[in-house]
């Protein structure tokens, strides 16, 4: 492929590949994808089949599994179409208008940032962070995806090329935390998204990286970019509900937070243009703060749980880096709870179970994990999120 470059693409942008430097000649010399379809596992391929894209004036679908049609028709006019991670249930495809994708990034151009990617290149939130990073002539710093990128390699890399700026999930900082263990980083801007950002790991990462802007950031791939919160404190202002930014309009239905944003994909929205986000909230005076999936309730012996609520319950404890409540079957009461703890470097473990009982012992005793396992680390899928696949 070669042709002029997008306006997307500053021509000081520079992608570094693991041992390849890629520029704009470099990323126009790749090929473009066959039949609108690019297997979004690398960002140099991500960028070119863009680019390609939008010159031919098609289609792109960035499958994050193994390339197949499945019926996909590339259509007339540039657009991009995303498959969601699938974390609770079946991967789905959205089309979004390539402008309306762009909607929120602002393209400022800061001297010197060095940009970490550490979302999957096809994703929503990948997509957003390499567009970011193009249109403000950065660097990109990637590390090539054989099989499953480690935190361990993300944080060397980090180190490596000294980046300034990250974005992940808050799975992704509380592992990526213990791998820097007490090594410096530069950062100027910490970004959270992906997954619900509790308070506990907020105050970590202000206390650890006290010069950088941090905020968390609500999107998604049928909602599309929505808002940031950048005032330290977990959820969003309780007074976005009657007044929302960058035109949004947000509110609470049978305890769902629903949305009506003009970035959102035009297949995911009701007749009305809103569309349930399945994000259970609930408001506390100022705030509104986020109490788990729809999609993640389980049933305990007739009682309705949300094991990320129970999760964030075991995070706020002193010696806990990271947790995991998971539901696994039971022929008695339908589900239960099971806990996985990663404790930080010198906690003791019979001091630590009796905290985390402790956290747990004025929850219905249906919401009480009835196991807790000790690890090294809890595994995250290529989104960076832990699995909840198998969770009704």
């Amino acid at each position: 492929m070669t042709g002029r470059r997008p306006d997307w693409i500053h021509p000081a942008f520079r992608l570094i590949e693991g041992e390849d430097v890629f520029g704009w000649a470099e990323i126009s010399a790749l090929p473009a994808p066959a039949g609108g379809i690019v297997q979004a596992d690398r960002p140099s391929r991500v960028l070119a089949a863009l680019a390609a894209a939008e010159a031919a004036g098609q289609g792109l679908l960035l499958a994050r599994g193994s390339v197949g049609t499945d019926g996909w028709q590339c259509g007339q006019g540039f657009s991009v179409s995303l498959e969601s991670s699938g974390t609770t249930g079946t991967p789905k495809r959205l089309r979004h208008d390539f402008a309306r994708l762009r909607g929120r990034l602002r393209g400022v151009a800061e001297e010197g940032a060095r940009w970490l990617l550490t979302y999957d290149p096809g994703a929503f939130a990948g997509l957003q962070v390499m567009l970011t990073a193009a249109a403000a002539g950065a660097v990109l710093v990637a590390v090539p995806n054989s099989g499953r990128v480690t935190i361990a390699a993300l944080a060397q890399a980090a180190r490596q090329h000294a980046v300034t700026h990250v974005s992940g999930t808050p799975s992704f900082w509380r592992a990526f935390l213990m791998a820097l263990g007490n090594q410096e980083l530069p950062l100027a801007a910490v970004t959270l998204g992906g997954e619900a950002a509790d308070q506990p790991l907020l105050d970590r990462l202000a206390e650890r990286f006290p010069h950088a802007r941090l905020r968390h950031i609500y999107a998604s791939t049928e909602a599309g970019a929505l808002f940031a919160v950048a005032d330290g404190r977990a959820g969003f202002p309780a007074a976005w509900l009657d007044h929302a930014p960058d035109g949004l309009e947000l509110r609470i239905a049978d305890g769902v937070l629903e949305v009506r944003s003009p970035r959102a994909a035009p297949g995911a929205v009701d007749a009305d243009g809103w569309l349930s986000t399945g994000d259970l909230v609930e408001r506390r005076d100022d705030r509104v703060l986020f109490a788990g999936r729809l999609d993640g309730l389980v049933n305990v012996g007739g009682v309705k749980v949300s094991p990320e609520a129970v999760e964030r319950r075991l995070l706020a404890v002193d010696g806990v880096a990271d947790a995991a409540v998971v539901a696994v079957p039971s022929p008695i009461t339908g589900h239960l709870l099971t806990a996985t703890i990663v404790p930080v470097p010198g906690a003791g473990e019979a001091a630590l179970r009796a905290s985390l009982r402790a956290a747990t012992a004025d929850l219905p005793p249906a919401a009480r994990p009835r196991a807790l396992t000790f690890a090294d680390h809890i595994p995250l899928s290529a989104a960076g999120k832990k699995s909840r696949k198998g969770t009704p």
